[in-house]
């Protein structure tokens, strides 16, 4: 970092005595754009996802608070991504074109077919995870239950804790996790669980003294594995058969979304078994139901998912391309699919990316060359741009 400061002016920090030296910009940089301000050029007033187009590309929009709260609150934004969000007091994502194309494709669909998975690939940090949160947004405003599993690989890698599997011999439980998700899974879609007033198709039975009948409203299901985090991992497999029958009898629409979803096909996780022996994904409780969910037998739903190199770190980072990523058995879960590439930034969104950081007052643009010398440093690739800038 000393080096960019030397060679082309000092990266600025939110401080007192950077605003002393920061040039004064046409608009405020604690206060979102009103509505019926003027929006800059790099910014728009269409809130909506489902109303984004070309004319939106490469500007940001404006994730209302609340709307950001119960989407994202369980997870499903890079970390850095929310520090600037918290830094910054907006939640502004970028309308890109992988975005734009999955938006188009959801909207053109005839959801009465199977199910079409949607696979996000494309290098480290160009921005697929936001990609999926511009889609989520989308999801959340058109009465999508959402299923979304914001970074499968914590699952296979540091769980908050492993157990063996009650009644299933070889097979590892993660209650907590099982848990966390429920109460993720609640956050998003409590309010139209409520609305749509879903119930269950069969009788679950949890021990001799446990039972959710049949008839009992979705909810209640969901928030028996919240309570009884014991059976957690058998709640969250019974809501997903649910979900899958109530969408395909036309009671709803669902929509998929899970980042780093090649880990389900890893050859090993960092969980180990009794005999000190690390075991295979599919010995693991929560794979099953999202791999049953991402099957093409079910109707009125849509399935996003991310492969990611960062998502299998032991040996297989040579490639980012879905089939090396997936494997053989991968490849052949999701086959057919929609590629759908997520690439570094245009000079559009440069440029773009560039003003909302001046408007924000987080860098000043000072000598000549600013510009070149940070794409030229970041190959215009969204992480590296976003850690060059970050606050020293």
């Amino acid at each position: 970092m000393k080096m960019i400061r030397n060679r082309f002016g000092n990266l600025s920090r939110v401080s007192v005595q950077l605003q002393r030296h920061v040039q004064q910009m046409a608009t405020s940089a604690a206060v979102a754009p009103a509505e019926g301000a003027t929006i800059n050029e790099f910014r728009t007033a269409v809130a909506n996802p489902g109303e984004h187009s070309a004319l939106q590309l490469a500007k940001f929009y404006t994730i209302p608070a609340e709307q950001k709260k119960q989407i994202f609150t369980g997870g499903g934004l890079p970390k850095q991504y929310e520090l600037q969000i918290k830094t910054f007091t907006e939640a502004c994502l970028m309308v890109r074109n992988p975005a734009l194309e999955l938006l188009e494709y959801i909207k053109g669909a005839d959801l009465t077919k199977p199910v079409v998975r949607y696979v996000l690939y494309g290098e480290n940090g160009t921005g697929k995870t936001l990609t999926m949160a511009h889609v989520l947004h989308y999801g959340a405003l058109n009465d999508f239950l959402l299923v979304h599993v914001p970074w499968a690989p914590n699952w296979m890698k540091r769980p908050k804790e492993a157990s063996n599997a009650a009644g299933q011999e070889g097979m590892i439980d993660l209650p907590f996790d099982a848990a966390a998700w429920l109460v993720h899974f609640k956050n998003q879609n409590g309010k139209l669980l409520q609305r749509l007033q879903l119930k269950t198709g069969k009788e679950y039975v949890w021990s001799k003294r446990e039972s959710t009948p049949a008839g009992s409203p979705l909810l209640e299901l969901v928030e028996h594995g919240i309570a009884r985090i014991k059976y957690a991992s058998e709640t969250t497999a019974a809501l997903i058969s649910e979900l899958k029958q109530l969408s395909t009898a036309g009671q709803c629409k669902v929509m998929v979304a899970i980042d780093g979803f090649n880990a389900f096909f890893h050859p090993i996780t960092r969980i180990f078994s009794d005999n000190k022996q690390r075991v295979t994904p599919d010995r693991i409780t929560l794979t099953q139901p999202f791999l049953d969910i991402t099957n093409y037998d079910w109707t009125n739903g849509v399935c996003i998912l991310s492969v990611d190199k960062i998502a299998m770190t032991e040996g297989y980072m040579d490639s980012y391309m879905p089939r090396y990523l997936l494997g053989q058995a991968g490849f052949e879960h999701l086959d057919p699919f929609v590629p759908v590439h997520v690439d570094n930034y245009t000079d559009k969104e440069f440029h773009s990316y560039i003003n909302y950081y001046l408007d924000r007052h987080w860098i000043n643009k000072t000598p000549q060359g600013f510009e070149e010398q940070l794409k030229f440093m970041s190959n215009k690739n969204p992480y590296s741009l976003m850690q060059l800038v970050r606050a020293l």
